[in-house]
């Protein structure tokens, strides 16, 4: 069968590519057609073909997304003559819910079924995309054990609990790819991860102030969990000239949190990637006073939390250091804070009862089932 799918952004690249195996695993003859990254374009085993790279679609933010306004509703446009040429018999859509959505409506016009996986945050913010969703979706798979009480609620069928596909992608590291003692070298100072974003525009808030509490703390290696797509001259406009005490590490974020004894994360899916591998951390985002103005206004008190791991444990289980909370002197008091024996041991049990409520692994083998039910009419609402 021909499925296309679309991701647009790093963390849908990761899910995307366990997805595409497993839709594989499955369905031997599958010929896929996609927007992702560099993970997804390495699936192989079927016939693969890459449309666009996540590299030209990851805006975030009202007024991010208003300055590449024109791109944006370009590429609109062209993934819709693509899909419509393709003719696929499901379209998978991985979270990126401002550009998916749009793409559910025309999908749906043209009588293709379609499976969105990865629920947008409606329970947040924008819930009147329900009804759109309600609409346009054949199959809701949604990863997030507290959304279960939000769709009975909100009576939409179609929507199925799959797990997080985060469990998956850790338990396979574990099992094949670790690599972690490739990081040491000739120094022995405890290792700091800094998980700075996937974006440019976060890149430019998060760094500065991570690597200026780095700055204070010369007792630890500090290293920034870095990505090819954006290179190495980018990242290196913000490393200090004359310190011995901070390193980039390229494309291996699993294998620099397996070795950290703590982390500062950008908000997103990486604040679960940490409490997956048992690093204690410090959650921090920052983004454009106009975006951040306009996302109070619309989010309001409906969410008391931004990280995953908060969200899923329902209680502040790790520091939000958001807007003018985020600055040098007050991570710095946080850091200090992760760094100490009794703090790490009550976060650190924190984790296990996070993890406890996901539940067990298989989320990417399920919702690859679904795509094929869906693909093949088994709608099943």
């Amino acid at each position: 069968m021909k499925y296309y799918i679309i991701a647009g952004e790093a963390s849908g690249d990761l899910h995307g590519a366990n997805l595409m195996r497993a839709i594989i695993a499955k369905d031997s003859d599958a010929h896929i057609r996609f927007w992702g990254g560099d993970r997804m374009a390495s699936v192989s085993g079927a016939i693969i073909e890459q449309v666009r790279h996540i590299r030209d679609l990851a805006y975030m933010g009202f007024v991010e997304v208003v300055a590449h306004l024109g791109t944006v509703t370009g590429n609109i446009r062209f993934c819709k003559r693509d899909i419509a040429e393709f003719a696929p018999d499901v379209v998978v859509f991985i979270d990126y819910p401002g550009f998916n959505l749009k793409i559910a409506k025309f999908v749906h016009g043209k009588g293709i079924k379609n499976v969105y996986y990865i629920s947008p945050q409606v329970w947040a913010w924008k819930k009147g995309r329900l009804r759109s969703m309600k609409r346009d979706l054949d199959r809701l798979c949604y990863i997030l054990p507290t959304e279960r009480k939000f769709y009975a609620e909100n009576v939409m069928p179609q929507a199925k609990y799959v797990g997080h596909p985060l469990l998956d992608e850790v338990s396979l590291y574990r099992t094949e790819g670790a690599r972690g003692n490739l990081l040491i070298e000739k120094d022995d100072r405890p290792i700091i991860a800094i998980l700075p974003g996937s974006r440019k525009h976060e890149l430019s808030r998060m760094l500065p102030v991570m690597l200026a509490v780095a700055a204070r703390h010369k007792e630890y290696r500090f290293v920034v969990a870095a990505m090819s797509l954006i290179g190495k001259d980018y990242y290196s406009g913000y490393l200090p000239k004359d310190a011995d005490n901070v390193s980039l590490f390229f494309d291996r974020t699993y294998d620099l949190l397996a070795t950290s004894y703590a982390a500062l994360v950008c908000s997103g899916t990486a604040t679960l990637e940490t409490a997956l591998f048992k690093v204690p951390q410090v959650v921090c985002y920052q983004c454009n006073k106009v975006s951040a103005a306009i996302a109070r206004l619309l989010i309001g008190d409906k969410i008391k939390y931004i990280s995953l791991v908060n969200l899923i444990a329902d209680k502040p289980v790790v520091c939000e250091l958001i807007q003018s909370d985020f600055n040098v002197d007050r991570l710095d008091k946080e850091f200090e804070k992760i760094i100490d024996k009794g703090n790490r041991e009550i976060m650190l049990a924190a984790y296990d009862n996070v993890i406890d409520e996901l539940g067990g692994t298989g989320a990417s083998l399920r919702t690859a089932e679904e795509c094929i039910k869906v693909a093949k009419g088994e709608n099943n609402r």
